[in-house]
């Protein structure tokens, strides 16, 4: 198992602005903490508002050079970018297992996931497609295009340090925007340590600058009082997501939310039973559940629900838990302790409210956030773990006989980000996505996650879309030309 010093040796800490290296105006720092062992692995430069605001002003300072780049250009920049971070992939895993917790091979899949972001709107930033059509009433000629927004402030969450990241750079480079990036202070070293591959690309100075901050409120605050920026992309909490959606009001500033999930999975009597728990293994355990579009709800038809419940459990007790940097580990510590005594606190509420854990149900004494993978039965329907993100690899399972009254309960909550569905009937399964209120469906797949596709959610669960065509125009504004000759 490789060291942190041997795995941080060439990853940088302070603030990327301009094209340079700098550290905090206040010579201000915060640590980083391994939570595998609760220790200090890094320090990073604290940006305070006057750095954040020297990156938007070296934003701005690039942001004409940039846009008036070919899409062409930028497109084989980005490509450029892909190509490099999965020649590094290995390296990078291991710096996201090592400050996140997350599993080598969690760690490994998100790079490539997070990869396919740049390769993805390297082909996006040419196509830029607008129109011309001639007017049917008037005759006048209207020529539609779409230009590059202008600055974008974006704020990255913990849980997918590089693919959160990538996800919003991609498509604001490929759109001809500039950027400030604020990625989450308790895993800021993998975005820091993107920047040299972005820079060995070809990303001119200033086109994406990063300030690691622990006053995130205060600087993203300032950042949004600035004219000069005009998207805000954030991926996090529900919570946090309303107060950056009013700071964002007061200069207009364009925003894209992707916000807290509580997806349901369904498994109907029709199922494929062992299909189902491959997928429910994938949409609960994924990033070992620290994921918004993790399954919090498990809904299980009253004909299959023992069956199903016998073999998730066989299948989440087998999984070894432990340091992420081992390779044969499936699951490693959540990221803090603040998430793990989430976790704690509403399986014992589950419990004592009537749940039955069958595996898992306590965290693991000693060093490091770990919790066990957990299954629960018998979860009542006004439990705090059916209607909170649970965050962690908890799986609350209910059993439903009508389908009717399942729809009603799998709609029952302010959030509609993804939801899963089971069944060997395509029309049942098409019948009930469309009467699931959120942003993404899994039909027979327990990964909704595409680069290739709109990643979004419905009422609290954000606005706007992520990735597809979609995740390139939340970073372009609409012009249209009326003319005549």
């Amino acid at each position: 198992m490789r060291v942190a010093t041997e795995i941080l040796a060439d990853v940088p800490t302070n603030l990327w602005i301009g094209g340079r290296w700098v550290t905090a105006s206040d010579g201000s720092r915060f640590d980083i903490e391994d939570p595998a062992t609760q220790t200090k692995i890094a320090s990073v430069a604290n940006a305070s508002v006057q750095d954040c605001l020297a990156a938007v002003q070296a934003a701005a300072d690039a942001q004409k050079s940039w846009e008036n780049q070919t899409p062409r250009t930028r497109g084989e920049i980005i490509r450029k970018a892909y190509e490099l971070i999965m020649l590094e992939s290995e390296r990078l895993a291991h710096i996201i297992t090592l400050e996140n917790g997350k599993s080598l091979s969690d760690a490994r899949g998100e790079i490539a996931y997070a990869a396919e972001f740049f390769r993805w709107n390297a082909e996006e930033a040419v196509r830029l497609n607008g129109y011309y059509v001639k007017a049917p009433s008037s005759g006048a000629r209207i020529l539609v295009t779409h230009k590059p927004a202008g600055i974008a402030l974006l704020i990255t969450p913990w849980n997918f340090p590089a693919a959160m990241a990538t996800r919003k750079i991609g498509p604001a480079l490929a759109a001809g925007c500039t950027v400030v990036v604020k990625p989450a202070s308790a895993t800021p070293l993998t975005m820091l340590a993107l920047i040299p591959i972005l820079e060995k690309a070809g990303v001119p100075a200033g086109v994406v600058n990063v300030v690691p901050s622990r006053s995130s409120g205060v600087v993203v605050n300032a950042m949004l009082a600035d004219l000069r920026v005009r998207v805000v992309s954030f991926t996090g909490s529900t919570e946090v997501g309303r107060e950056i959606l009013k700071s964002a009001a007061h200069n207009v500033v364009r925003p894209a939310l992707e916000l807290g999930g509580n997806a349901p999975f369904i498994v109907f009597d029709d199922a494929n039973v062992d299909a189902a728990v491959d997928g429910a293994m994938i949409a609960k355990m994924r990033n070992m559940g620290e994921a918004c579009t993790a399954a919090n709800r498990f809904y299980i038809q009253a004909g299959i629900h023992d069956e199903f419940v016998k073999k998730l459990t066989a299948r989440m007790s087998a999984l070894k838990i432990g340091n992420g940097l081992e390779n044969d580990v499936a699951v490693g510590p959540l990221v803090n302790a603040s998430t793990r005594n989430k976790v704690v606190a509403l399986v014992n509420d589950a419990v004592k409210q009537g749940a039955t854990v069958l595996t898992g149900g306590s965290a693991l004494e000693g060093i490091g956030y770990f919790y066990p993978p957990t299954v629960l039965i018998n979860v009542p329907k006004d439990a705090a773990i059916v209607i909170e993100e649970i965050f962690g690899p908890v799986a609350a399972i209910q059993s439903f006989i009508n389908e009717e009254d399942m729809i009603k309960l799998a709609n029952a909550s302010e959030y509609g980000l993804a939801s899963y569905i089971y069944t060997d009937d395509m029309s049942k399964g098409l019948r009930v996505a469309e009467q699931l209120e959120s942003g993404m469906v899994g039909l027979n797949r327990g990964l909704v996650s595409d680069p290739a596709a709109p990643f979004g959610g419905v009422k609290q669960s954000g606005i706007g879309r992520e990735g597809g065509h979609e995740g390139l125009m939340e970073f372009l504004e609409t012009q249209y030309v009326s003319c005549n000759w």
